[in-house]
């Protein structure tokens, strides 16, 4: 963007804001309160533990064991295998934010670092099933549908990129997974960490809670951003143009994408809303998760500011993952015994009962992932 519509845009923006006061108020209130329920359950524990875990060594030892099935399946070293865990596991942003970590740690190289980035970036699994199925659809077995196809179009994407800018280093690895080497290996990044219990946590609390922190003044800014845009007609204006380009998708349709390609909790509701058949829903609801928003994208952007990291790769799996996610949900409800017709939603779960049922998915999946890796590495092994 130029300087000119920079200013342009920021000016629009902030006279926007002058005139409706009131709707900047409460589309800022509702983008923190999504925060608040959804998104700071689902990330902070785990940002916590993910600092842990990396300043423990924990990284380095899953390195050497998983190194075998990371090298040749994606092209990247077995250390990647903890932030793919982590960013299935916590949803967005957390593959970003251990990606960087990794980048600015010297522990992978810039084409390992977009690769990674590509795809390990998601919506969280308590959000797919408890925000969309359960709160929104009403169905929650309709969750496994929903996080099947959309990580499973998220390992589709993975292995694509392991074609993504090939270097002659990029070798499969040269020895067997080794409990030994491993161990060796966490002992030696914790003795170059000389930190203590106390600094380490205090560190883990201090960088988690000013990324969340970080990640609540971004959805409401854009939640803002697009009230905005709401209340001017410009997502409703793209919706008739659409229209009468293929006339066979309806405006609310089209007008759910559009506020989806900015904001995925909006896109979400407004397509239950806009989708009258379960199998309609079901594509536009993982088209948007697999895209993942605007409000995504520049938390990425951010993140990876302090990095040589390009930003086009993540773009571009973005893309690929919404399309891909679309295909496989209609192929999965072929098989699905689920009527067509869609349900009355069911009320949102409380913010405790959300949190822990949130916490109970997110550790099912990082731990049901590992054992995964750690068996399919062991596998591919075993057979050479």
């Amino acid at each position: 963007m130029s300087t000119v519509a920079r200013v342009v845009a920021l000016s629009l923006l902030a006279l926007g804001m002058f005139i409706y006061p009131q709707e900047v108020l409460s589309s800022a209130s509702g983008g923190l309160t999504l925060w608040w329920r959804f998104v700071l359950p689902a990330l902070l524990p785990f940002f916590i533990l993910s600092e842990l875990l990396m300043a423990s060594g924990f990284v380095h030892f899953l390195g050497i064991l998983l190194e075998a099935f990371m090298r040749p399946f994606f092209r990247l070293p077995g250390k990647a295998a903890f932030v793919v865990a982590m960013g299935f596991t916590s949803g967005f942003p957390m593959g970003a934010v251990l990606t960087a970590q990794l980048r600015q740690a010297g522990e992978i190289s810039r084409e390992e670092g977009e690769r990674l980035l590509a795809f390990t970036n998601n919506p969280s699994p308590g959000f797919m099933f408890g925000a969309v199925a359960s709160g929104m659809l009403g169905q929650p077995t309709l969750g496994i549908i929903l996080s099947s196809s959309v990580y499973l179009a998220n390992i589709m994407v993975g292995f694509l990129f392991r074609f993504y800018r090939v270097t002659p280093g990029s070798q499969d690895p040269k020895h067997l997974p080794s409990l030994k080497r491993a161990w060796q290996e966490m002992k030696k990044a914790q003795t170059r960490d000389n930190r203590t219990l106390g600094e380490i946590l205090g560190a883990a609390i201090r960088q988690s809670t000013t990324t969340v922190l970080m990640v609540a003044g971004f959805m409401a800014f854009f939640a803002v951003i697009l009230r905005l845009l709401n209340i001017w007609h410009i997502t409703l204006i793209l919706a008739i143009l659409s229209h009468n380009v293929i006339r066979v998708v309806q405006v609310p349709v089209f007008q759910a994408f559009f506020n989806g390609l900015f904001e995925m909790t909006l896109g979400c509701q407004e397509t239950i809303q806009a989708l009258p058949l379960l199998h309609q829903q079901v594509a536009l609801l993982t088209l948007i998760m697999g895209w993942g928003g605007l409000s995504v994208f520049a938390q990425v952007a951010g993140l990876i500011s302090g990095t040589d990291l390009r930003f086009s790769s993540f773009v571009i799996a973005r893309a690929l993952q919404a399309i891909f996610a679309l295909v496989l949900s209609q192929l999965f409800l072929l098989f699905a015994k689920i009527p067509t017709a869609s349900f009355s939603p069911l009320q949102i779960p409380s913010t405790t009962a959300l949190w822990l049922n949130t916490w109970h998915l997110s550790s099912l999946v990082f731990i049901g992932i590992m054992a995964l890796l750690a068996v399919l590495a062991l596998i591919r092994q075993t057979l050479q």
